[in-house]
Formats: C-alpha cells, sequence, structure tokens
C-alpha cells in the first residue's frame, strides 16, 4: 500500500514582526505537535521546543489558517500550521497604561475641542 503524503506549511512569530516559514512533506495522520517534534529535530534552532507544546494542553499554542487548534489536530492537506507566541502583557492592560501616560485629555474624543462646547464633546 502506497504512503499518502500531505503538503503543510509551518509558520513561527517569535518576534514582533519576524516570521518564519517552512514547507513540510509529511505522512498523513501527523499531527500538530508531531509536526513541531519534527521541525525542531531538523534545526536545534528553531525557537521553541517540543516539550513546552506538550505541557501546554491548551489550544492558544497552535492555529490553523487563524483557527485554535490543540496538539493532538491531524494535519490536513495545504494546513498552515502557526505557531503562537505567549503574550507578554494583557492587551487591555497595555492599552490602559498607554492611554495613563498620554494623559486623559490630550487623546481620543478629547483631543480636539470646539470653541465653546462643553468637555468631552
Amino acid at each position: 500500500m502506497a504512503e499518502v503524503f500531505v503538503e503543510v506549511s509551518l509558520a513561527v512569530c517569535w518576534a514582533p514582526g519576524q516570521v518564519a516559514q517552512s514547507q513540510w512533506r509529511v505522512l498523513s495522520g501527523t499531527t500538530a505537535a508531531q509536526l513541531l517534534a519534527m521541525a525542531y529535530q531538523a534545526s536545534p534552532n528553531f525557537p521553541i521546543k517540543p516539550t513546552v507544546a506538550t505541557q501546554l494542553q491548551c489550544g492558544a499554542l497552535f492555529g490553523v489558517w487563524g483557527r485554535l487548534v490543540l496538539g493532538d489536530y491531524l494535519l490536513q492537506n495545504a494546513d498552515r500550521l502557526e505557531v503562537y507566541r505567549p503574550l507578554v502583557v494583557d492587551p487591555k492592560v497595555a492599552r490602559r497604561e498607554r492611554f495613563s501616560k498620554q494623559g486623559a485629555r490630550a487623546t481620543g474624543l478629547f483631543a480636539k475641542k470646539r470653541p465653546g462646547a462643553k468637555a468631552g464633546y
């Protein structure tokens, strides 16, 4: 019986603005975690260790075309497996801190005020 292969791409963004993408031809039935382990074996400088992927049991580490998946997801032909890096800061907290540094009166709705208008209009 002939082995069936699927063509997938692996995209890793480990630093802001830097995406490493590679094409892989793997056996049908390969999981996302197995592809990550293969990529690490092929290049020891790979930015994420496969043990980290197996320790995390949530789907926040992997995505296929922007949709979150678990490590046991079976890869299909033309899939684009994306490996996400953890967030350093919660986006809501970062926005609040930026807003507080800029000053409430100088940003957003309050930046331009019509002459004679009430505050906030």
